[in-house]
Formats: structure tokens, C-alpha cells, sequence
């Protein structure tokens, strides 16, 4: 009962402060923004590639490769933001050095149980 309740206190205040129901028509657009971050192990850690992708509404607008080293943007609004981001030495630091702190590091901890815990598979048959 307190959901309910809960649900008709809301509807109740978004009533009261003018929010109409031809507002929702209007308001109804999913947007999504999605960050993906990548390790690409090449010969387990002797070379590693990091590449993190920026996206809105599936479409790719920018990306950093440390491979490049720096933010490349894919569309003219990505290219906008890369500049921005290229523009700051620290932050720059911080991104070059995700390969270390994040790629190799997890690469270590995650080995343990991925790789060397893997037993021989054992089958027995019983009628």
C-alpha cells in the first residue's frame, strides 16, 4: 500500500506544479549516451591497447586509442570535445596512462582465476 500511495503523492505534486499530459507527448525521445572502454592484449601484456569510446544515440562521436595517444573526434561535435580534451596536458597524462592503471592491472588481478584455474574435464557415465 505505500507504493501506492507514493505513486499518487507524485502524480499528485507533478499535477499541482503544471505538468500536463500533453507535456509527456512531447518529452517521449529516449536519448542514450554510452561510454565503452576496451583492452586489447596482444602476446598477454607485452603489448596492450586501450581504446575508449564515446557514443550518443549509437552513433560514435569520439574516441581515444593510446595507440594514437590522444582523443580523435568522429564527428564535427566529437572534434569539438577532442580538441577540449587534447588541450589539457594532466588530463592527457591521466588517459595515456589508463593502459598501466587500468588494462595491465586488471590483466593481473583477472589471470589468477581466468587462466590458471582451468581443470581438465572430467566425464563419468552411469546408466
Amino acid at each position: 500500500m505505500g507504493r501506492v500511495a507514493a505513486a499518487g503523492a507524485l502524480l499528485v505534486a507533478l499535477l499541482v506544479l503544471g505538468a500536463s499530459s500533453d507535456a509527456d507527448a512531447e518529452l517521449s525521445g529516449v536519448f542514450q549516451e554510452m561510454v565503452k572502454s576496451e583492452c586489447h592484449f596482444i602476446n598477454g601484456t607485452e603489448r596492450v591497447r586501450f581504446v575508449k569510446r564515446f557514443i550518443y544515440n549509437r552513433e560514435q562521436y569520439m574516441h581515444f586509442d593510446s595507440d594514437v595517444g590522444h582523443f580523435v573526434g568522429d564527428t564535427s561535435y566529437g572534434e569539438k570535445v577532442a580538441r577540449y580534451w587534447n588541450s589539457d596536458l594532466e588530463w592527457m597524462e591521466y588517459r595515456r596512462a589508463a593502459v598501466d592503471r587500468h588494462c595491465r592491472h586488471n590483466y593481473e588481478l583477472s589471470t589468477s582465476f581466468l587462466a590458471v584455474r582451468r581443470v581438465p574435464p572430467s566425464v563419468s557415465i552411469s546408466l
